[in-house]
């Protein structure tokens, strides 16, 4: 989870695509007349703007995230948190969420998560949070 990797039937699988599994950056655009199985597909799946975003998340206080939990934007339903748990080296929980496009900003964004029926506040950030054990985003 802290590297950034996906776990096969809890973030992705066979309903889900590489463009909602953070896994947009193994596909081969270019060039333009390259054909492979699924293109056309995915060419559809990246024009959709309901199409959902793969995202990280990390909890700006005290608990635990776990799978399933709903992601809020203001209180409203966007997303849910396909892994989640504690990241030893960040010292706070952190999730993969899959949520409404457009909630995470160039510069990151807020939202919250539902834990046990109450609003916590949690950082909307890439899906990468450690490297070569040390920290990708800022605290």
């Amino acid at each position: 989870l802290e590297a950034g990797m996906n776990l096969y039937g809890q973030d992705m699988d066979e309903t889900v695509g590489p463009l909602e599994s953070g896994l947009g950056w193994t596909v081969a655009w270019e060039p333009a007349d390259r054909d492979f199985v699924g293109r056309a597909a995915l060419a559809v799946m990246r024009e959709n703007p309901a199409r959902r975003d793969f995202v990280g998340l990390l909890l700006s206080g005290r608990g635990v995230l776990r799978a399933h939990q709903p992601v809020l934007d203001a209180g409203r339903p966007v997303g849910e948190i396909t892994s989640g748990g504690f990241s030893p080296t960040l010292e706070r929980s952190i999730a993969f969420a899959r949520v409404a496009p457009g909630l995470k900003g160039p510069g990151g964004g807020t939202c919250e998560v539902e834990i046990r029926g109450k609003a916590v506040p949690a950082f909307v950030v890439e899906t990468v949070f450690v490297r070569n054990g040390r920290p990708c985003i800022e605290i």
